[in-house]
């Protein structure tokens, strides 16, 4: 199965982020996982959350920021990858002036009924 970037809606998560499925049992056959690229705008922050469920696995493509994981904070940049377990709460924030791009890869496939919101 192939995608064209081009040809996928963005749409935008419970957490705030906007993203692209890139590849998702839903849309494009596969079974276990999905990838997908969410997009955080200048200033902005994705709401905190966990997943009950997925494991993921982030990948700075462009941009900078800070995540929040657990109890810990650290600055994010491009070729930085990150993994979420399940259970972790987190949150993303965009600290410079261009969109920050990640690369993110979900075991079993992102669900927004397997995100809960922790900052609502």
């Amino acid at each position: 199965m192939r995608t064209k970037y081009r040809d996928i809606k963005p749409f935008v998560t419970k957490d705030g982020s906007t993203v692209r499925e890139l590849m998702h049992p839903l849309h494009h056959g596969n079974k276990n996982q999905s990838l997908a690229e969410a997009i955080i705008p200048a200033g902005s922050k994705t709401g905190l959350h966990l997943h009950r469920s997925s494991e993921e696995i982030y990948y700075v493509i462009s941009g900078q920021g800070i995540i929040t994981l657990g109890m810990k904070t650290f600055h994010i940049e491009p070729g930085d990858t990150v993994l979420i377990p399940p259970l972790n709460a987190h949150s993303v924030e965009n600290t410079v002036s261009e969109d920050l791009h990640i690369l993110c890869a979900c075991s079993p496939a992102y669900s927004d009924d397997d995100t809960e919101l922790l900052d609502c």
